[in-house]
This record gives C-alpha cells, sequence and structure tokens, in this order.
C-alpha cells in the first residue's frame, strides 16, 4: 500500500521495504530542499545538481536499511548529500563554486529569531551584504550557518549531518556567529 502525502518519514521508510513505489514520495519531499543545500555549499551548475541528487536518492535507497529510524529521516539524508557534494567536488577535483546566499534578507531575520547575533545585521536589512560577508567566513563556519539559518536545523540534526558531537556544534555556531559578526562590523 502507498502511504499517504500526510504519512511521516518513519511511516514512507517503512513502507518503502514492501512497496519500492513508496520511495517516491521522500524525493518528492527532498528533492527542491536538497537542491536548494548543495547549491548552497557550492554545486551551482544544475548539471551537476541533478547528478549529485541522483547519487544522493540512489545512494539513500540502497542504504535504506541501514537507516537507523532513532534518528530523523532528514537528517540522515543531508548528511547523504553533504557526503556526495563533497564526493563531487573530489571528483570535478574542483574547488566549490562558492555557497549561494540567494535569499539573504530571510536568512537576516532568522540570524536574530531567538538568537544573540547583534541587532545591527538587521537594521543593515541588506542581504548582499549579509552575502558577501558569508563569502568572507571560513568555509567550516559558512557550511554550519548555512545549515542552522538557511536550512533551518535544530543543533541535533546538524550534529547528525555534520557527525560532530553537539558540543561542537555549539562552540563552531558560536564561532562562526562570531566571525560573521567581526566581518559584517569591518564592512563598510
Amino acid at each position: 500500500m502507498t502511504p499517504t502525502p500526510d504519512a511521516t518519514d518513519a511511516e514512507v521508510v517503512q513502507s518503502t521495504f514492501t512497496n519500492k513505489d513508496a520511495f517516491a514520495l521522500l524525493v518528492h519531499r527532498y528533492e527542491e530542499k536538497l537542491r536548494r543545500y548543495i547549491r548552497r555549499i557550492g554545486v551551482r551548475n544544475e548539471e551537476d545538481q541533478d547528478d549529485v541528487l541522483q547519487d544522493i536518492f540512489i545512494k539513500a535507497y540502497k542504504n535504506l536499511n541501514s537507516f537507523d529510524q532513532s534518528f530523523s529521516f532528514s537528517s540522515w539524508i543531508y548528511r547523504i548529500a553533504h557526503n556526495e557534494s563533497i564526493s563531487h567536488y573530489r571528483k570535478r577535483s574542483v574547488r566549490p563554486e562558492g555557497m549561494q546566499y540567494d535569499d539573504g534578507d530571510t536568512i537576516i531575520s532568522n540570524l536574530h529569531d531567538g538568537d544573540d547575533l547583534m541587532g545591527d545585521i538587521v537594521s543593515r536589512d541588506d542581504g548582499r551584504v549579509l552575502r558577501e560577508a558569508l563569502e568572507r567566513v571560513d568555509e567550516k563556519y559558512r557550511e554550519i550557518i548555512v545549515l542552522r539559518y538557511f536550512e533551518g536545523k535544530e543543533y541535533e540534526e546538524i550534529s547528525d549531518i555534520l557527525e560532530m558531537p553537539l558540543g561542537s556544534v555549539a562552540t563552531r555556531l558560536h564561532r562562526a556567529k562570531a566571525r560573521l559578526k567581526d566581518v559584517l562590523t569591518t564592512t563598510p
């Protein structure tokens, strides 16, 4: 039986074991989110995005039996996306083209929501300034900012995706925000 569109990811995963067509619902749910994520972390060419997405979903499908349901499916598939993006760079022997921040105004509000990242980011209300500042922040800090503020991932999910302890996520995010703040305060 094919799961309904309102079924949880875990229910869809379970359905996939008996109905291979159920996996299409997961593809439908995650395709645009993962495309946006891999584009932001540097896979800019649309054909390359298609290739990386295909690799992500093939790997996810082949490894569905090893999915640990004590974690969220979202974290698991984002981890696969992260790894496949890195593999793409290695195959191409090129560095990422840079991260894309096409919705700076949304991120400005997300950075401010519930966080102590200075009000002057919000007062600038300039997505271009934020995009330029993020390009000047070290890659390991950009990635955690992208996951937290662009993708809206919680600390636990970031920990799963980047395979780092929860405390390290908090520390790196704190440092990333400090670096971003430094860059923003030196930006005219």
